[in-house]
């Protein structure tokens, strides 16, 4: 039975259309077709999909029946197997009762985009991984799930036991949007800049592409003579976290101090809240760092600055080095896990 598979983000959006190989190898899945588009060049979700279906068809690929869409925002249920989403950074509204009456599906679900990343973990290689500190991951224990990227997501995966011995569920959470605690006189400091500008300063507002901006611009306020003429252009457009990042990883010889710093406190920031949430949900399972950021910066995430931030737990410090840390380096594992999930329906 082909299925369609789609994990819809602020930035971009992918799309595949995939089959089980057989009934007894559930995990598996043998991709027909997929294809990523860039999310704002279409006004909504219907009109990217139908383009996408169209393409499928012509190369041959059979109608999908079934499917599971991961979406970039809070998912709410108004009536049985109905679902209704609006993407948080675009002008998006899906329904699935619409959807399934407009492409034939016979079923269409829709899920959180970290609900989506939380499925897909079971579907991820050794070569998918990068571990950050090794623990000791409790079978079957609660995991975790944290990643910026155009936003911050967060969620929580629990064990949930069936007919077949039993799966992990994952829980969304708007967690991201929950208020920045910031962590030392630095980031004090930084709250503080923030405030200035807007009513109130959330997690997402410093962790995502315009959070790692928005440190940078912290930073630059008190050393302006240290910006860059590069930077200082790509301040003014949308490439901005790219350009800081590429500086602060360039060789030693050729780095931009300026955005090295910028970059550090992000990935203490971020350190600071992954360890929050594994506190919060008591992963013993482990704790997974996905979204579009993690992987590119990951020789930094490696120096140990990252770690150092998620082990700062005062008495709790002993707890959090028990649990395992790991960064997801596959760019699918949203849409792997909603293929997943369309499986199970």
């Amino acid at each position: 039975m082909p299925l369609l598979a789609a994990d819809i983000g602020g930035t971009k959006t992918w799309l595949q259309i995939t089959e089980r190989r057989t009934k007894e190898t559930q995990g598996t899945m043998a991709v027909l077709y997929q294809q990523r588009y860039v999310s704002g060049r279409y006004g909504n979700f219907d009109t990217l999909l139908a383009e996408f279906l169209r393409a499928a068809a012509q190369a041959g690929v059979p109608a999908p029946t079934v499917a599971c869409i991961g979406v970039a925002g809070p998912v709410g249920t108004t009536g049985p197997q109905h679902q209704r989403a609006r993407v948080t950074n675009l002008p998006w509204v899906l329904d699935s009762h619409v959807l399934a009456e407009k492409f034939s599906f016979t079923q269409c679900r829709l899920i959180n985009d970290f609900q989506a990343a939380g499925y897909g973990i079971d579907t991820l290689g050794s070569e998918d991984i990068l571990v950050l500190q090794e623990g000791q991951a409790r079978a079957r224990g609660a995991r975790v799930v944290i990643g910026a990227g155009t936003g911050l997501g967060q969620a929580l995966l629990v064990w949930t036991p069936d007919g077949h011995g039993g799966y992990y569920d994952v829980l969304p959470s708007e967690g991201g949007h929950g208020d920045f605690a910031p962590a030392g006189p630095q980031q004090r400091e930084l709250l503080m800049f923030l405030a200035r500008s807007q009513p109130r300063v959330c997690v997402e507002d410093v962790l995502s592409g315009r959070g790692l901006v928005n440190v940078y611009r912290f930073l630059a306020q008190q050393w302006p003579e240290r910006v860059s003429v590069a930077i200082a252009t790509a301040l003014e457009t949308d490439d901005a976290p790219a350009a800081i990042s590429a500086a602060a990883l360039s060789p030693e010889s050729a780095q931009d101090t300026l955005a090295s710093e910028a970059l550090d406190l992000f990935i203490a920031i971020y350190g600071a809240q992954a360890g929050n949430l594994a506190l919060t949900c008591l992963a013993t399972g482990g704790v997974y760092i996905t979204g579009g950021i993690a992987p590119r910066i990951e020789s930094r995430l490696r120096q140990g600055g990252f770690i150092d931030a998620f082990r700062d737990k005062g008495p709790m410090s002993a707890l959090v080095e028990g649990f395992s840390v790991s960064v997801v380096l596959n760019p699918q594992v949203g849409l792997q896990g909603a293929a997943l999930a369309a499986t199970r329906l």
